[in-house]
């Protein structure tokens, strides 16, 4: 029961952490939007950089540890 709810903490703070990455990485606007925003705070386009596995791989791998606690703590 204990490896069950440790694993269940450890997804969660993987999802927690991949959603704070990718809501701080920056301005969703400004500089670094490619043209002029023009009465909106979005940029024209943002790429699925945010969504990779380069910044997300901490997270990915919380959740991957979680999935085998939970799946180690079923099995008992």
């Amino acid at each position: 029961m204990v490896l069950m709810g440790l694993g269940a903490l450890l997804i969660i703070g993987g999802l927690l952490y991949m959603a704070r990455a990718t809501i701080w990485r920056g301005p969703l606007s400004g500089q670094d939007s490619a043209r002029d925003v023009r009465g909106t705070l979005e940029p024209p386009r943002r790429s699925l950089r945010f969504l990779g596995f380069k910044s997300n791989w901490p997270g990915v791998l919380l959740m991957a540890v979680g999935a085998m606690l939970m799946a180690s703590g079923a099995s008992l």
